[in-house]
């Protein structure tokens, strides 16, 4: 699953790169998406792969809270990413002929920008929290990466600020983009249900089909894996660990393959390099 992240981001970052045609909005997003996710693959499958293969079952101090902190920050990231491009879905189907204008490359920089700067700003407080506070003897973090939560199980400390400060910027940061997200959905649903024929419909539909895929493929994980942290209890240890994992593996893997299948100039960018033949 590693593999398949890293090439296939990296594969959609080349073509992205290299074709002068794809340099619009919406490819200008899914680069960063891709970033985001090698972002988020790096900070913690090689260290699963190590727990896996070879049983090295610690991690230091300092590297575990570096890794909370590129974790939430780029899962931040990550969400808002998902919220831009929805804008460009909607500015894209619903106004199409400001598309240009609205969405220029000096906007769509900004609009990324304010997105990561949005993640390490709001994020990085739950590690000067973490570190000023005592942990227990017991040093274990049942899962296989450090997660805000898991490290907060840790603390032997008063860590009601700390889950309120949590609750707080899940439902800033995700809330906020998933209404976003929800309003620009209704309104492109009403735009399509007015068009005239049901082929135009069933383009302009096919246009956000990626892209509500790698929603749910982001988001679903998410979740669930917020409400057994925080609310289940009486779930089982291993239930909780195999969320976990699917959170921080499934979405960097899915993306690539998605965008690569369901649009139709990277598609085609990839069967040509892959028949590629010397002269």
């Amino acid at each position: 699953m590693y593999v398949v992240a890293t090439v296939g981001n990296i594969t959609v970052l080349h073509i992205i790169r290299t074709d002068h045609t794809l340099h619009e909005p919406m490819y200008f997003f899914l680069a960063m998406l891709a970033i985001t996710d090698l972002v988020l693959s790096t900070s913690t499958q090689p260290k699963m792969l190590a727990i896996l293969w070879f049983h090295t079952h610690e991690i230091e101090y300092h590297a575990c809270l570096i890794q909370v902190f590129f974790i939430h920050a780029f899962s931040s990231v990550e969400s808002g990413v998902l919220m831009a491009m929805a804008l460009d879905r909607y500015v894209a189907i619903c106004l199409p002929l400001r598309h240009s204008s609205i969405l220029t490359p000096s906007v769509v920089g900004k609009l990324g920008a304010v997105v990561m700067m949005r993640g390490l700003l709001w994020v990085s407080p739950f590690c000067f929290m973490v570190s000023r506070m005592p942990f227990c003897s017991n040093q274990i973090i049942p899962q296989s990466y450090c997660e805000h939560m898991a490290v907060l199980k840790l603390v032997c400390a008063d860590i009601r600020v700390n889950h309120a400060y949590g609750l707080f910027v899940a439902f800033s940061v995700v809330g906020s983009d998933m209404i976003v997200i929800s309003v620009s959905y209704v309104m492109i649903l009403r735009t399509v249900l007015w068009l005239p024929s049901g082929e135009a419909r069933l383009k302009a539909f096919g246009t956000c089909a990626s892209h509500i895929c790698v929603i749910l493929a982001f988001y679903i994980p998410a979740l669930f894996t917020f409400l057994t942290h925080r609310f289940g209890h009486h779930v089982p240890r291993v239930v909780q660990v195999l969320l976990a994992n699917f959170y921080v593996l499934v979405p960097p893997m899915l993306n690539p393959i998605i965008y690569g299948v369901r649009t139709k100039q990277i598609r085609d960018r990839v069967i040509q390099g892959c028949c590629k033949k010397d002269p």
